[in-house]
Parts: structure tokens; sequence; C-alpha cells
């Protein structure tokens, strides 16, 4: 498994321009939203102890991916991502709730294109389908750097994502 630095280096290449990082801000909080809504309306049998969601079983496991890939990041994405899974299980219940997160994931989508056109690279999951996993594994790392915290992590981050950067452009360019 890559370590978090070589994750978040890669999906920093791409993620260099401010702007492109503020709609990341609104796009992707509104597709974990959506996709969990969608995994919530999928119900799975425990047997005797009742039923829950594939949304609340895929949580767990995507939060063990984080944990193991830099723990102080893990804590503040188990802080986001605890009441969307509450919410999501609340609306997951109504009739529109497949629509509601269809609408939604649409509309975190636009948000995302819209900052790779500011950005003008593509986005990280076309060569790296694990990068849309790292997508707000990324967006945490960003809220820890704005608090001034994890500053070596982000140095060492910035540093290799920036080379990364020439590289891909340079590619481009032959």
């Amino acid at each position: 498994m890559k370590s978090a630095a070589e994750q978040l280096s890669t999906y920093k290449s791409v993620h260099l321009n401010r702007r492109n990082i503020q709609t990341h801000f609104i796009g992707i909080p509104l597709i974990i939203w959506s996709a969990f809504l969608l995994l919530a309306t999928i119900r799975v049998p425990l047997g005797n102890l009742g039923e829950t969601s594939l949304g609340l079983i895929l949580g767990g496991l995507v939060l063990v991916y984080y944990v193991r890939l830099h723990v102080k990041l893990a804590l503040g994405l188990t802080l986001f991502l605890i009441p969307v899974l509450y919410t999501t299980e609340l609306v997951a219940h109504f009739a529109y709730a497949v629509w509601l997160a269809l609408a939604i994931f649409i509309v975190g989508w636009i948000f995302q294109l819209i900052g790779h056109r500011y950005e003008k690279a593509k986005p990280a999951f076309v060569d790296d389908l694990n990068q849309l996993l790292i997508g707000p594994f990324f967006l945490m790392a960003e809220v820890y750097f704005m608090l001034g915290l994890e500053k070596s992590l982000n140095e060492q981050i910035t540093s290799i994502a920036i080379e990364k950067r020439r590289m891909l452009e340079a590619q481009k360019a032959r």
C-alpha cells in the first residue's frame, strides 16, 4: 500500500490551483453524501441482529483504510463521516432517496469538473481509481494544513506534487 504522502502528493499534483481546491470543498462532500445515501438504500440482513446498510459497512471499511494511511487525518474523517452516515441513514427510508442521491451526485461532479477547468489538468482518478478514495483524505489534509497542523506532511507532499506536475506537463508537451 502506498503511503499517505505518496497518495496525497499524487492527488495534489493535479490540485494545485486554489479555485480547483475550493470547488472540491463543495463537490467532494456532495458526492460522498450522495454515494452514502445510495448505499444506505441497500439493506444487508444480519440474522438475529436485524439489518444494516451497505453504506454503514463500506463507511467502516473506508475508515479502516484511512486509519492505515494516517491516524490523525482518519480522526478528522471520522468526525466528518459520522454525520454523513447518520443523515443518509435517515433519508434512505424516503421514497425519493435514490433520485435525491443521483441529483446531488451530478451536482457534485459538476463542481469537480468546473474545478478541473481552472486547474487545466485531468482528475487524479483518471489514471488511478484509488484516487477516488483519496479525494476526501486530501480535503481533510487541507483542513489540517489550514489549521497549521501536519506542517511537515504539507511541505513533503507539496514539493513532491509540484515535481509530479512538472513531469506531467513535460509529458503532455511532447
